[in-house]
């Protein structure tokens, strides 16, 4: 072909591509363009067709200095707006000279990369909390309540809630981390639901008795129950929707565990089994309900971490039920409990 490009070799491209000729004008597009830009755009001045001014400038830079150039491009119009990394580079067209314009998508790097920023100034604000308290207490102890004996004390045990404080929260990051790295990796064992949750119960029941909660575990407990999974990681999301029921809807006295199957059902090939952990507590406005399995979201943060909550429980469990191929209701409404679900497929 020369140094000639031709409308096929734009087409055979997967990257949105548009040439532009040195009348300034749209001389081809290919399919994936065309579905940025729409279809009516050859033969139209580029200027009518990509009008934000970053990317004009850039054309102009490759059309008239002859020189590579590189910006950004935005799809504001979207929902969620979509992010390219655009290239000009100088060519030579069936026309003669022009421009060759490639558009990179990079909106899930962005994304990622928000993600990222997000995720360490959320650890690093939860850390700086109890560290400042530590550092504060530490100074005090060793000034004015250096010979204050009950000062001392009662200082002391609150620098030991704060460690342990942190001390969940790393335990938490590196179950998150080992989870992730896990993720796509599908479970090939198989775990009676029922035993399960039976013994998670077992483990959790004098934390119910201390709150003055009664666990009651309710439903099909004649059929077969069983699923592929770890049994380890389902403990730790029914151990931390346990957890979270009875310190924070444990107000009406009673935790209930259900277990259902369902053998046909939309979306899983093979039924399901079911399990809701639900409580009679104040529940929540339903508005919270999207963002529940967000790292580090609370619904209350201070009352959370008055209950040595590290807001990364829920994100945990979302992850681990990926892993699983299962799926995470959550039910709840002001005054009326909460009811979290939990499905996971039968599998063969």
């Amino acid at each position: 072909m020369g140094d000639t490009i031709s409308k096929s070799f734009l087409a055979a491209v997967p990257l949105p591509l548009i040439l532009i000729d040195q009348q300034e004008r749209i001389e081809a597009i290919n399919a994936p363009a065309v579905a940025l830009f729409g279809s009516a755009t050859e033969g139209r001045h580029y200027i009518t067709v990509l009008r934000q001014p970053l990317m004009i400038d850039c054309i102009e830079k490759a059309l008239k200095q002859r020189l590579e150039a590189r910006t950004r491009f935005t799809r504001p119009d979207q929902e969620s707006a979509e992010s390219y990394r655009v290239y000009a580079a100088p060519v030579n067209s069936e026309s003669g000279s022009g421009v060759l314009v490639s558009f990179e998508d990079v909106t899930d790097l962005q994304r990622a990369e928000q993600m990222r920023r997000d995720f360490v100034a959320n650890v690093s604000h939860e850390l700086k909390t109890p560290l400042t308290a530590l550092l504060s207490f530490i100074e005090t102890l060793k000034g004015a309540a250096r010979d204050d004996e009950i000062a001392r004390e009662r200082f002391l045990g609150i620098m030991e809630r704060e460690a342990e404080r942190m001390n969940r929260l790393v335990a938490d990051l590196l179950s998150l981390s080992r989870v992730e790295t896990d993720e796509r990796v599908r479970p090939t064992e198989r775990v009676d639901l029922r035993n399960l949750i039976q013994s998670t119960a077992t483990a959790i029941r004098p934390m119910a008795e201390d709150a003055g909660v009664e666990i009651a575990i309710m439903g099909d407990m004649d059929h077969d129950l069983t699923v592929p999974g770890d049994a380890d990681q389902l403990v730790q999301v029914f151990t931390n929707l346990m957890e979270n029921a009875i310190k924070y809807g444990g107000g009406g006295g009673v935790v209930t565990v259900a277990l259902s199957r369902q053998d046909r059902a939309p979306g899983f090939k093979d039924g399901f089994v079911q399990v809701d952990v639900i409580d009679q507590g104040d529940g929540f406005d339903p508005v919270h309900i999207p963002r529940l399995t967000e790292r580090f979201y609370r619904v209350d943060s201070h009352r959370s971490r008055e209950l040595g909550g590290t807001g990364l429980g829920l994100a945990i469990a979302k992850h681990i039920l990926n892993r699983h191929r299962g799926r995470f209701r959550i039910e709840s409404a002001p005054g009326r409990g909460a009811r979290f679900s939990v499905l996971l497929p039968l599998g063969s």
